[in-house]
């Protein structure tokens, strides 16, 4: 709490002295429930002062600068080049103008000079917000002034208004006003606390102020009556004056972010508060006390496999009934809710889904962020495939709480392929809480680190495992099928005319395979190092590619359904059918498959996806969303 000090001078004198103590020479304020008052002694002095006295009201305490000896501390006290009076006040003015403090002036005969009388205002004020945390606006924070990250950080937290409590369209924070109070809940509150007199003195206000930077990103509301939430501060409206109220009082006020951190944007925001005293006609107002509080907005946080599921989203078409029919029972089987966009949503096309957000998911406390980058820019790597993040790890002792994020890219040295658009690039890195990783993706059809790679809850090391597609691990299975006699078992259930031992002895497929493998050797070197994984860590899978000539590029694509493009509902796995060669009526890279991930606890159920998604070249993740519960870690504990 601040308490500040106005002051309003009057000089009596026998000697017609008509000079005037300044108010503002030299002030200082002090958090607490007292101010201090710094003025020149010296300064406000009649000529030939040589000694001075104080006298004040029960409520004022002062000091003198440089202090007195102690055999000078009777009146009147030697008046120097450097003397300096401070004062002070013990509490908030009940009225205006009830303390004062008078300085008597000497000459060198003790003979008095001149009196100057200080009529003192003191007035607490401070602008407050929940600087530690704990759900409560406290009374004055002393860190309230800043950010800080960590466990014994500090700093206030602001949300991105990006839901929509009217299941419109629209995002909340794209219309400039609160009609609905439920709204608030998506707010800051910031509180004004004043205590004084029923007025502050003539001309004087305070006022609410914001940059330009910060106006871009948040909007600053008032309390009118309980039920009116007039807009102050915006982009078009930097200051703002606030009301003043009588007594002891608190005017709340609500904080809307209205971006995410982004390459221009660090999150931090700064509110200010300050007490303007007029100095005259004509001449604008000047800041005598300026109090702040520093708000950072909440970052955009992704959810990785290992969090519980709480929804589960699929597109009902003409061509996925199997598909539909296969994922419906096995989300039943898990536990989970499944949400199906029909066809008249979806128009038929598996990723027609433009209206579906909007119109069954917006809603109280589901919104969304986009960002656009210019149209000759995208490509398949923007696709959502080609982002995930995983669990929380540990790296040579940096602990991510919330996991990193991962994201496929063109190799770093080639001079031309498809990368990841820049803004969403810059996008994932600004949010800083999960700080991204970028995997070789370019190599496949598609593009999407969803191919290659994803997580699995486990119970032990790190509490997953990182599955790898492995045509290595494809190869090592299929000869030993050949081995047991099993080399001319057919691959999808005979109806393509292919088995195990011809694909062995194709020599071309085995270069298209080494290729791949090199591609997602030198993406597990990436994830090792970036996520501090061992070997132990990481659970090979076998599939086999082949590559294509796409525009001139020869990229990849799963030769058979791609079992680690699988659906994580807990220790429930949808895995792609794979259709591998069947040995005593069962598929024999299934039998592999659950060899490798039934002793960590996990069930696996595997789906077809052959017509429907796979021929499209997907597979069931990307015929699939969830939505999971959030963290239980608190972001801002992150140790930055």
């Amino acid at each position: 709490m601040r308490l500040w000090l106005v002051c309003t001078c009057l000089c009596l004198s026998s000697l017609e002295y008509k000079q005037k103590m300044h108010p503002q020479t030299g002030i200082v304020l002090t958090t607490g429930y007292r101010l201090s008052f710094v003025c020149s002694v010296l300064r406000s002095a009649p000529p030939c002062s040589k000694f001075f006295s104080v006298k004040h009201t029960a409520d004022v305490q002062y000091s003198i600068n440089p202090p007195r000896s102690e055999a000078d501390h009777l009146s009147p006290i030697p008046l120097n080049d450097d003397t300096v009076l401070l004062f002070s006040m013990k509490k908030a003015s009940e009225e205006e103008n009830d303390n004062k403090l008078s300085v008597r002036y000497y000459g060198t005969d003790k003979k008095m000079l001149g009196t100057a009388v200080l009529h003192l205002t003191a007035v607490e004020i401070s602008l407050d917000v929940d600087a530690d945390r704990d759900g409560i606006v406290e009374k004055n924070n002393p860190n309230k002034g800043c950010w800080k990250w960590g466990p014994d950080g500090h700093g206030a937290i602001i949300l991105v208004n990006c839901d929509s409590e009217r299941r419109w369209r629209k995002l909340d924070h794209e219309q400039d006003f609160i009609d609905r109070e439920s709204d608030l809940k998506d707010m800051t509150t910031m509180v004004l606390r004043t205590k004084g007199p029923a007025k502050l003195p003539e001309g004087y206000k305070l006022t609410m102020h914001i940059s330009q930077g910060d106006a871009e990103s948040i909007r600053v509301y008032t309390s009118a009556d309980g039920h009116r939430y007039p807009l102050i501060l915006q982009s078009a409206c930097l200051s703002a004056e606030v009301l003043y109220r009588r007594g002891f009082a608190e005017n709340k006020f609500y904080v809307e972010g209205i971006r995410f951190p982004d390459k221009d944007f660090d999150g931090l925001v700064t509110i200010n508060l300050s007490l303007l005293e007029p100095i005259g006609p004509g001449i604008p107002e000047t800041p005598i006390f300026t109090d702040k509080v520093v708000l950072r907005i909440a970052p955009w946080i992704m959810t990785p496999n290992t969090l519980t599921p709480k929804e589960v989203f699929v597109c009902s078409t003409t061509d996925n009934y199997t598909f539909l029919k296969e994922i419906r029972s096995f989300v039943a089987k898990s536990g989970h809710n499944l949400k199906i966009c029909h066809e008249y949503m979806n128009r038929g096309d598996h990723r027609g889904l433009v209206d579906f957000p909007y119109e069954k998911l917006l809603g109280p406390d589901f919104g969304y962020v986009t960002k656009k980058a210019q149209k000759e820019d995208v490509n398949s790597l923007d696709s959502f495939g080609n982002l995930e993040v995983s669990p929380p790890v540990t790296v040579n002792g940096k602990k991510y709480p919330l996991g990193r994020i991962i994201i496929g890219v063109a190799f770093p040295t080639a001079a031309q392929g498809r990368n990841m658009t820049q803004v969403i690039q810059d996008f994932l890195w600004a949010q800083k809480v999960q700080e991204p990783i970028a995997l070789f993706s370019d190599w496949l059809c598609i593009g999407h680190v969803d191919e290659f790679m994803t997580f699995v809850p486990a119970p032990d090391k790190n509490g997953f495992r990182l599955l790898l597609a492995s045509p290595d691990a494809g190869y090592k299975l299929f000869k030993s099928l050949s081995k047991q006699g099993h080399g001319n078992a057919t691959l999808f259930d005979g109806s393509i005319n292919t088995h195990s031992q011809l694909y062995l002895s194709q020599k071309g497929l085995q270069d298209h395979n080494n290729y791949v493998q090199s591609c997602i050797d030198w993406n597990r070197d990436v994830l090792k190092r970036e996520l501090g994984l061992d070997e132990g860590d990481i659970i090979d899978l076998p599939i086999l590619f082949k590559l294509v000539k796409e525009d001139e590029e020869v990229r990849a694509l799963a030769y058979y359904p791609d079992v680690v493009n699988m659906l994580v509902l807990g220790k429930n796995l949808g895995i792609p059918k794979p259709f591998g060669p069947k040995v005593n009526g069962r598929c024999a890279i299934e039998a592999e498959v659950c060899s490798l991930l039934e002793p960590l606890g996990l069930s696996c159920t595997f789906i077809d996806n052959f017509a429907s998604y796979h021929q499209l070249l997907g597979e069931v993740h990307c015929g699939s969303n969830v939505r999971r519960e959030p963290f239980d870690f608190k972001w801002w504990n992150m140790e930055m």
